[in-house]
């Protein structure tokens, strides 16, 4: 059965076959360990979201060129290095229902192996001589940190208001999709006016993806990742946050008690979980989630009618109406 994405793909489906072999050559080592983890890296990609944003934004703005191959395998470089490290740091031994690299192979050669793939992102983009790609994506690898190290800081003492959750995933999540349109119109074009717009439709997709993610924790769908996760790590999101805000303060405590305390307890997780359901915090969630949809198709609008701006917005559809 075709999947949605197949026509979403077709004004790019030549160069995303292309991408194939470009982003192989670019993981390809000597050392066979890791020529054997790359390997089971590669087999296992997900839909590729992000070269086909980069690819996207390079044919909404000009013709696609070998610097939008680079741009995209720098960018799905960077995005693997991220997935390896954030399953070290969160100690998970599967993804996409496979086993992860430090599952198989340990933490140490997990970590190291992320810092492959970034520093081959780094050397990639130098050897081109695409300095402003260079520029995009290290500031994207920099809020990333930033973000991740933030709700980590937040995560200890459960005060996130609604304002730092923001930051938390613009710098997180969004930050890299961003990049990957941004670096997508900055291979085809030397405007800068153009490169920052893309930037601002991606950071808002980004923005819209995770909480489209968020919303999986509570149940609002009954397929996706398994419910309760993000309480269990106690990642203040979306949901939660509304919720907690609308609560009295002695059910506040109540609730901020369980996650605190009791957040590896699955019936108190789901009684996390009523109550956010309860509470309105999933109806929130996806109006603001909708609404960044919607400013991210208004800045899309500025671009010229064709095949790649319609095929964008359905993407963007696609990663806000996801069931995983």
């Amino acid at each position: 059965m075709a999947s949605p994405l197949d026509a979403i793909k077709k004004p790019i489906e030549t160069e995303l076959k292309q991408f194939e072999s470009h982003f192989r050559d670019s993981v390809r080592s000597n050392v066979s360990l890791l020529d054997r983890i790359t390997y089971y890296i590669v087999q296992r990609k997900g839909k590729q979201v992000r070269p086909m944003f980069v690819f996207l934004a390079a044919k909404l703005c000009g013709e696609i060129k070998e610097s939008t191959y680079t741009a995209a395998s720098f960018v799905e470089l960077l995005h693997s290095a991220s997935l390896v490290h954030d399953d070290v740091v969160d100690e998970s031994y599967k993804r996409r229902g496979f086993f992860s690299v430090n599952a198989l192979w340990k933490n140490k050669i997990a970590v190291l192996v992320g810092d492959y793939f970034l520093s081959r992102g780094m050397l990639l983009a130098l050897q081109k001589n695409e300095f402003k790609l260079l520029e995009i994506v290290t500031e994207a690898v920099q809020a990333m940190i930033e973000g991740e190290l933030l709700q980590l800081e937040k995560a200890r003492r459960l005060d996130i208001k609604e304002e730092v959750y923001y930051e938390i995933i613009r710098s997180k999540t969004a930050s890299l999709i961003a990049a990957a349109c941004a670096v997508g119109a900055s291979s085809v074009v030397d405007d800068p006016e153009k490169i920052r717009q893309m930037h601002a439709f991606g950071e808002k997709i980004g923005i819209a993806f995770q909480i489209r993610d968020d919303l999986f924790d509570f149940g609002d769908e009954q397929i996706g990742k398994p419910l309760g996760i993000d309480i269990k790590e106690k990642k203040m999101t979306l949901p939660l946050i509304y919720a907690l805000t609308k609560a009295p303060k002695t059910e506040r405590r109540r609730i901020l008690n369980l996650i605190r305390r009791h957040n590896k307890d699955r019936q108190k997780v789901a009684e996390v979980i009523a109550f956010v359901r309860a509470s309105g915090g999933i109806e929130y969630a996806r109006e603001v989630m909708y609404r960044y949809r919607e400013e991210a198709f208004v800045i899309l609008k500025t671009f010229p009618d064709c095949a790649a701006r319609t095929s964008l917005k359905e993407l963007v559809i696609f990663v806000t109406e996801r069931k995983k």
